[in-house]
């Protein structure tokens, strides 16, 4: 019998995704959470025969229940991670149990590496950054690599649609660092600031939006992974007015105001959701490669992937789905601690799109 998968937030906005994806692939899986009532109705979509639940605090009880549930791996969806420390990942270690999260901090999935001695140790594989950034955008770099023979710059950014479902842990790890002075990033010493620089960026089927700095481990990992010269990550919201808006507070953070965002965050994201009427559930990412091809020319490659009818939210779930399905199945060799850098293939991150409203766009100049 197969050993289930323990998912942390797995009624949330990521979770229930993931578990959907597990269970309709016939991967058991285990529904962490607080609130029972959530995690029952929930558990009501899943095969009765592939979900469990199991509500409980994670901060206290996760070892007593990993040692009852024995669970071959836990996702850990439970941001926001520019807050968190490692316990989670070390409970994991110390029961052998294999760990992967959807973390977006910045230092929370580059220094997870210091893990690695403690998890080679135990034979098992701790994976941070089973996300978007840096799975999906390392992804990209991995599939185009070999037509450079110098990526000079990697500009890039994501766009969900306003009517697109959030959660409040995303609100939260943005509206920590708006305004911020964010750290150095490889090639540029001009000082950077959160929800800052913005530029308009287009898009097939979308259009145009607007971009602004974003805080992501990326910034420190591609680079040294993939020789690039100058890396540039932002991010937007569809409605231009909410973007203009985010951009006006990050300029009172800038000036000393003492604004703690993060803390209004739930009172934000329902703010938010009152002018989903005005835009859609229609979004993408960009990801513009510029260098050197192999004959030493220049050369420029675009890659958009556009997510429509709501079905954006799926995309950072892909990495921690395709890395769980390999450890259940006893088809990795991974071992130790790492962030998920050309862990997962673009190919098989679009295969596991493929049921949904999900296309790709490529242009080579």
């Amino acid at each position: 019998m197969q050993q289930s998968v323990l998912i942390l937030g797995g009624y949330g906005n990521f979770g229930k995704r993931i578990a959907k994806a597990l269970t309709t692939d016939g991967i058991p899986v285990i529904i962490v959470g607080r609130n029972a009532e959530k995690a029952e109705s929930f558990c009501q979509e899943l095969p009765k025969n592939l979900a469990n639940i199991a509500c409980f605090d994670v901060n206290k009880n996760l070892e007593t229940q990993l040692k009852k549930l024995k669970p071959i791996v836990v996702i850990n969806t439970c941001g926001p991670f520019q807050s968190s420390d490692y316990s989670v990942a070390k409970i994991c270690i110390d029961q052998r149990v294999s760990y992967i999260d959807l973390a977006d901090g910045r230092d929370f999935v580059t220094e997870i590496s210091t893990l690695n001695e403690k998890a080679t140790t135990k034979g098992i594989a701790v994976i941070s950054g089973a996300s978007t950034v840096p799975g999906l955008s390392s992804a990209v770099a991995e599939h185009f690599k070999h037509e450079f023979s110098e990526i000079d710059n990697m500009t890039y950014g994501i766009s969900p649609g306003q009517k697109a479902e959030r959660g409040l842990a995303t609100t939260q790890a943005i509206m920590s660092y708006v305004g911020k002075k964010l750290g150095k990033v490889k090639g540029d010493d001009t000082e950077r600031f959160g929800w800052q620089d913005i530029y308009q960026q287009k898009y097939p089927v979308l259009g145009t939006r607007w971009m602004a700095n974003c805080d992501i481990p990326d910034l420190d990992l591609l680079p040294e992974h993939y020789g690039i010269n100058r890396i540039h990550f932002s991010a937007g919201l569809e409605l231009g007015m909410m973007h203009l808006g985010l951009w006006g507070i990050s300029w009172l953070v800038r000036l000393g105001l003492p604004l703690k965002l993060q803390n209004h965050a739930p009172w934000l994201l329902k703010v938010s959701n009152w002018f989903n009427a005005l835009g859609t559930s229609d979004g993408g990412m960009h990801v513009i490669l510029r260098g050197k091809d192999l004959a030493g020319q220049a050369l420029t490659k675009k890659w958009f992937i556009i997510a429509l009818k709501g079905d954006g939210p799926q995309i950072p779930t892909i990495p921690a789905i395709v890395l769980a399905k390999k450890i259940v199945r006893n088809q990795t060799e991974l071992i130790g601690a790492m962030p998920c850098v050309g862990l997962v293939t673009l190919e098989e991150y679009l295969q596991e799109l493929a049921p949904f409203n999900v296309k790709t766009y490529e242009e080579g100049i």
